[in-house]
């Protein structure tokens, strides 16, 4: 398997087994190694008091986006740790797209830049994120 076949073999695996990412009604919309992106319409029930989306929802879209970045090389990776900056809100009705870019990977820690955008390309957050990697695999050992 090249190392594209290998993130969507690992995305497709993750995906399977994510109950929340679907719930709030995300999508991948493409995955690479070490790069994921993921989209989500702003529903009302994730309109907080000032009828905006809740940064719950954000973070929920970021952090997922992450997740299936940092897990693209068939190794079992989690957060270790993610701070977010909120840049604007986001509305009813708008689309958000998640974007989670590798910037490092090294044997067990990697870091990556999460932004969020609305429809219009105006970006709503931006977060950095820090994986560990488990050692793992994703996928199972093939038979031959």
């Amino acid at each position: 398997m090249d190392a594209l076949e290998i993130a969507q073999r690992s995305t497709q695996t993750m995906w399977s087994k994510d109950v929340a990412s679907p719930h709030v009604g995300m999508q991948i919309d493409e995955v690479a190694p070490g790069f994921a992106k993921m989209s989500m319409d702003v529903a009302d029930y994730m309109l907080n008091g000032a009828k905006i989306c809740h940064g719950g929802y954000i973070f929920m879209l970021a952090d997922s986006c992450f997740a299936f970045a940092c897990n693209t090389h068939n190794d079992m990776t989690l957060a270790q740790g993610c701070n977010i900056d909120f840049i604007r809100p986001a509305m009813l009705g708008d689309t958000l797209v998640a974007e989670a870019v590798e910037l490092s990977r090294g044997r067990k820690t990697g870091v990556y830049d999460i932004t969020v955008s609305n429809q219009d390309g105006k970006l709503i957050a931006a977060m950095r994120g820090k994986s560990y990697a488990s050692g793992k695999p994703m996928l199972e050992a093939e038979s031959e």
